[in-house]
């Protein structure tokens, strides 16, 4: 049976694509190829045969992509909704419009970005940290009560958890070993999105994927703007939020998530307290992270679920990005 889906997640972990084509068993498939999830070109090449699968068309009149910078930081907001949803759609302000907040949980965290690190052992390149305190990235199906990171380096990606974390959990572990970060030019694996563009006022240009699947969407300021770190760069349009479907079993119970970004800016992220966590906690070899069902045998998820995971769906090549 073929599925037509598809899910863009740039991990941002996820951070996961859905799109065309059944999977293997599970049982069938090594661990590293248990932990390649497909990203729609975001994180990874897999399905992208040939590349302009992964490539979303622009149709006459849209606006041009924007660019991340090539180093930055950035705070945010993030709310987990649960209801009303479906009446109020994101891209949000912060808070959301329509929302209340018996709607949705607020959390923080920060990502940093370097699109010129290196790793030690030549495997890929770029740099990324997500880090989630005190609320995990509520994509998996367990409670998410905990402080997390995900760290991209070049190829390879790891999930580190805090002392926060749930007893008998691993600090480190292996998420992938081709998740590299998202490219500078990441927007043009996404459709434009018109709609949603419209969402506060029109000052936004958004994008999200289409379709019966799950949401995955970004949204930049439409007006481009001076840095406030670099007040000598040219000015460009900034993040304004990412959006996208989370776990909607509970826990976590989070069918739609938004992260808001507060004071964007283009410093270089601090090596020591963001990429060296990896040299710091994590063995040589860590063991393979099981936080989707299916990831490894016995793994931590015990949640008996109906619902379609991240994981769930594998590319295939033929599919094109909706629009």
């Amino acid at each position: 049976m073929t599925i037509r889906i598809s899910l863009y997640l740039p991990l941002t972990a996820a951070w996961f694509a859905w799109s065309m084509a059944a999977t293997a068993p599970a049982a069938a498939q090594s661990p590293a190829e248990r932990h390649v999830y497909p990203t729609g070109g975001v994180h990874n090449t897999k399905g992208c045969t040939p590349p302009s699968n992964c490539i979303a068309p622009r149709k006459p009149g849209e606006p041009a992509d924007p660019l991340y910078p090539a180093t930055w930081s950035s705070e945010w907001i993030m709310y987990r909704v649960f209801r009303n949803a479906d009446r109020f759609p994101p891209p949000y302000a912060s808070p959301p419009d329509g929302l209340t907040p018996s709607d949705y949980e607020v959390s923080h965290g920060a990502t940093y970005y370097d699109a010129n690190y290196r790793p030690r052992d030549g495997d890929g390149s770029g740099a990324m940290m997500e880090y989630y305190r005190k609320r995990c990235l509520p994509i998996f199906p367990m409670k998410n009560d905990f402080s997390c990171a995900f760290i991209s380096l070049g190829n390879k990606a790891y999930f580190l958890r805090y002392a926060d974390r749930p007893a008998g959990t691993p600090a480190c572990c292996q998420f992938s070993l081709e998740n590299h970060p998202p490219r500078r030019d990441f927007i043009k694996h996404l459709p434009y999105d018109a709609a949603r563009s419209a969402h506060l006022g029109g000052s936004l240009q958004a994008y999200a994927t289409g379709g019966a699947g799950p949401l995955f969407g970004y949204a930049f300021e439409k007006r481009a703007r001076r840095d406030s770190y670099n007040k000598a760069a040219p000015a460009y349009r900034h993040p304004q939020s990412f959006y996208f479907s989370g776990f909607p079993g509970d826990p976590p119970n989070a069918p739609i998530v938004s992260q808001n970004y507060r004071n964007f800016r283009m410093q270089p992220p601090d090596p020591r307290t963001t990429w060296d966590q990896v040299a710091r906690t994590c063995r040589p070899q860590p063991q393979w992270c099981c936080l989707f069902d299916g990831d490894c045998e016995g793994g931590e998820s015990k949640a008996a679920t109906s619902h379609q995971q991240w994981n769930g769906v594998q590319s295939g090549a033929g599919d094109k990005v909706p629009h």
